[in-house]
């Protein structure tokens, strides 16, 4: 069962986005780019090089080079705690 993107954000996770860049199968000379998202957590990013893994052993495409980007969305020092709350009307 895959778990909510909350969940995900709430136990370390952030937005991995790669560009990947590969060589076309039958024109080598030419190099296309794949744009590849999901949630993944920093340094070890094991869902990114899974999927490179799988691309390698799977796919006819040569990697030519891969940039990636990585942001956690939300951060510890911005939730706080809520002891009560005041409620009009």
């Amino acid at each position: 069962m895959r778990s909510s993107e909350m969940e995900l954000l709430l136990t370390g996770h952030g937005l991995t986005t790669a560009q990947i860049f590969y060589r076309i199968p039958d024109f080598e000379s030419l190099i296309q780019t794949y744009v590849w998202q999901d949630y993944d957590t920093a340094p070890d990013f094991p869902k990114l090089f899974g999927f490179l893994d799988f691309w390698r052993e799977t796919l006819d495409g040569p990697l030519h080079s891969v940039q990636y980007t990585h942001r956690h969305l939300i951060r510890a020092g911005e939730w706080k705690t809520v002891d009560g709350e005041f409620r009009l009307n």
